[in-house]
């Protein structure tokens, strides 16, 4: 009869932390991947939004909400660490400098063009993440969440 080895258990959560690095990769390239799209294609897309958001005028609001989501899987991925103050704002850093190539890879896009605006965007959903997390109320929730 052979004998097998019982796998090593290393502390339940803790043999998943690598994977919570998925999220950031998955939110990164959902940003890349609609960064590669051509004004033409995102023109022709935006019906379908305004179809759940009515009041939808532009994709400038999924620059808020593609950072935000950034910043929370950034926030995921590092786990507890990602509760202390310089932590947040690295993150926040972070959100921003994938933001500058976004924009730099936009450039070479058809119907496209690198925006400011979309960069203040950008720092703006990746800021709003991390004072989420920091309220006390959330906070709490979060770093259960975060264990």
């Amino acid at each position: 009869m052979k004998q097998t080895l019982a796998p090593k258990r290393t502390g339940g959560r803790q043999a998943y932390r690598p994977l919570r690095w998925l999220a950031p990769a998955v939110v990164m390239a959902g940003i890349f991947y609609f960064s590669s799209r051509t004004g033409d294609d995102l023109g022709a897309m935006l019906p379908w939004f305004q179809r759940w958001l009515p009041f939808m005028t532009g994709f400038d609001w999924g620059h808020l909400a593609a950072y935000f989501l950034l910043a929370l899987s950034f926030e995921y991925a590092l786990g507890q660490q990602s509760l202390r103050t310089a932590v947040k704002l690295m993150i926040i850093v972070l959100c921003v400098l994938y933001g500058v190539t976004d924009e730099y890879h936009q450039s070479f896009v058809g119907g496209r063009t690198p925006d400011i605006h979309d960069l203040v965007n950008d720092g703006i959903g990746a800021a709003a993440a991390v004072v989420l997390t920091a309220l006390p109320p959330i906070r709490r929730r979060w770093a259960a969440l975060l264990r």
